[in-house]
């Protein structure tokens, strides 16, 4: 990727997930009065503007289905891919009206246009563009390794710090639990990643419907590394080569949905597209380090906006019910989401963003805040929260790894980011909320091994319950130590704001 956006992110607490899945269940069957008829023999007007992609949310069942795509063609638009199981139709229409038009149609939950770009040939969370480890660095740590390590291990102070290496030797995981990485792609090549990579359960699913084709899954080029690096986080082999991952013996699998471009967009229908995968593809876990284009928050009272949440929402929402714990990164702003409003400068990311004020409460981050969806903050090598990660009471549910250039760890590169795995066989850091997460969705898939018919609710209450929290600390937080308070932590000893119900326990997760 030539750039990668720092997140500005929220999450939800539970009331108000509960009040938004009350939300989604209303969505009225047609839009506001002002949107024009659909009858019976309309045809679309001339196309006049640029190519969009739409998600449609209908009902599930065959009759308004059948109904809907007929109106979907007659008002312009080619159906890409039909997810008939909860009522979500992707798109794509070079009618300027056509979200209004789909708005007023008998059945229509909700219909909106995806991004804000023509069509051409979501954003990732880590924080600042990757450091490739030099030769120098992997002898230096490879003399630093010790009996039983991986060569590269010395450098994973992230695995130490949630008793991750320990945990391997009592279970590594069980082959028969997969984590879905959602992300840019994975190089299943590379020799870390190739012994646990499920090539059954991988896909890309750019184009918002799966494509299956062997190797599709793989990024388009080095600099699509992101996913890489997550995959290697959760499942790096023992095997005597580079790094270790925190669930060295579980299965991982890529599901692509960035864009092959410079952009690396994650846009809505490619993510309902991922979740729906997962779920039919018996994938226990998935990692969400990113959110989805282009609206850093998706406000109910914009008509597109509301229809990206509630095909995203449909979408996670099915994989939970077919068994699929969501994991997701909080953000790298340093924001509490407590908040009563935050300003949002970024969106939309595909065009020209503006400056807004946004409700938390009304405009929703995806898919970190959707119900039942793990929300993760990050740490440092102290386990103090990281100077960039987002934090808020009631917001946060645990917290994981994610690296920070100002806790410095006594190893042998001294580099307080996250040491894993890149394309091409390469090894490199990273740090931000998006390294955090993989570590909590691995200690999930440790879990689900250990209890195979968690549900995905039980795997949440397991991740809380065997958490270790520090607590809000005594002194003001200074993160970066330039003698500015730069967060403040609210709650006690149990739950807070920096650390949810606390940082993830690899080892305890298998005792």
């Amino acid at each position: 990727m030539a750039h990668l956006r720092s997140r500005h992110r929220l999450a939800l607490a539970v009331p108000v997930a509960l009040s938004l899945t009350a939300t989604l269940g209303f969505l009225p069957s047609a839009a506001s009065a002002a949107a024009p008829a659909d009858t019976a023999g309309a045809t679309a007007r001339a196309v006049e503007g640029p190519a969009l992609a739409y998600v449609v949310n209908t009902g599930t069942d065959h009759r308004t289905i059948d109904s809907v795509r007929r109106a979907i063609t007659r008002n312009g638009g080619t159906v890409v891919a039909s997810y008939d199981r909860i009522g979500v139709i992707v798109v794509q229409s070079a009618n300027p009206d056509f979200g209004a038009r789909m708005r007023a149609v008998h059945g229509v939950r909700s219909a909106g246009a995806t991004r804000t770009a023509p069509l051409t040939a979501a954003g990732t969370t880590d924080e600042g563009a990757v450091r490739v480890l030099s030769k120098a660095e992997a002898a230096k740590a490879a003399r630093a390794a010790t009996a039983g390590q991986e060569p590269l291990e010395a450098d994973q102070w992230d695995l130490r710090a949630i008793g991750a290496d320990r945990a391997a030797a009592v279970d590594p995981g069980s082959r028969s639990v997969t984590v879905g990485v959602i992300d840019t792609g994975v190089d299943d090549t590379h020799p870390d990643i190739a012994p646990n990579f499920s090539p059954s359960q991988s896909a890309s699913c750019v184009s918002g419907k799966a494509d299956t084709t062997y190797g599709a899954w793989r990024p388009a080029d080095a600099d699509h590394y992101h996913g890489t690096h997550v995959a290697g986080e959760i499942a790096a082999a023992r095997n005597g080569i580079g790094v270790a991952g925190v669930a060295p013996g579980v299965k991982v699998a890529g599901i692509t949905v960035a864009q092959p471009d410079s952009t690396s967009m994650f846009y809505p229908e490619s993510v309902v597209c991922a979740f729906v995968f997962a779920a039919d593809h018996g994938i226990e876990i998935t990692n969400n380090s990113y959110y989805v284009d282009p609206w850093l928050y998706n406000c109910m009272d914009d008509p597109d906006q509301r229809a990206i949440v509630d095909a995203v929402n449909r979408a996670q929402l099915y994989a939970q019910r077919k068994g699929t714990l969501n994991v997701a990164s909080a953000g790298n702003s340093n924001d509490d989401l407590d908040a009563d409003a935050l300003t949002d400068t970024s969106s939309p990311d595909d065009s020209t963003p503006g400056t807004r004020t946004v409700d938390p409460h009304e405009c929703f981050d995806v898919p970190t805040q959707l119900p039942g969806v793990v929300t993760v903050s990050a740490v440092g090598v102290k386990g103090a929260k990281s100077s960039y990660s987002s934090y808020g009471r009631g917001v946060i549910d645990v917290a994981g790894p994610g690296g920070d250039r100002f806790q410095i760890p006594d190893t042998p590169s001294k580099n307080g980011r996250i040491l894993s795995t890149l394309p091409n066989n390469r090894y490199g850091w990273l740090q931000g909320t998006s390294m955090a997460s993989p570590h909590v969705a691995a200690v999930a898939a440790l879990l689900k091994s250990a209890h195979p018919h968690a549900t995905p609710a039980r795997l949440q209450a397991l991740l809380k319950a065997e958490a270790d929290n520090p607590g809000c600390p005594a002194e003001p937080y200074d993160g970066d130590g330039d003698g500015v308070v730069d967060a403040t932590c609210a709650g006690g000893e149990r739950v807070n704001g920096f650390y949810g119900f606390g940082i993830v326990n690899a080892l305890r997760a298998v005792e």
